[in-house]
């Protein structure tokens, strides 16, 4: 793929993501360089300014897999990478996978 269809690409995306999350113009175009990079990408804001909308909604726009994780005090690793779970019909174990398998994984 070209340069110039990667940009329009990524102007029809933001454009989309843009009818949608008015005033983020700047976040948006910092999460798809983030992305085109495949790096890794903090976002910092106040509460309820529309973060996890922003993730899901890229996701969905780059159609990638999206999961979040919501870090509380009871929060054990198990619960991020997944676990070995005992299926009785198939009388062996058989690993479940945690959200940290995904492509975009919103960290909360």
């Amino acid at each position: 793929m070209k340069i110039v269809q990667v940009a329009e690409r990524c102007g029809g995306v933001l454009e989309v993501l843009s009818r949608v999350i008015v005033g983020k113009e700047e976040v948006l175009r910092r999460l798809l360089a983030g992305v085109l990079a495949n790096g890794h990408i903090l976002i910092e804001d106040y509460p309820g300014l529309a973060k996890t909308l922003i993730a899901s909604l890229l996701g969905n726009a780059l159609d990638l897999r999206f999961r979040r994780i919501q870090f509380t005090p009871d929060l054990l690793p198990g619960d991020i990478t997944g676990s070995f779970l005992y299926d009785q019909r198939e009388g062996r174990f058989e690993f479940r996978r945690g959200p940290i398998f995904t492509h975009l994984l919103l960290a909360d």
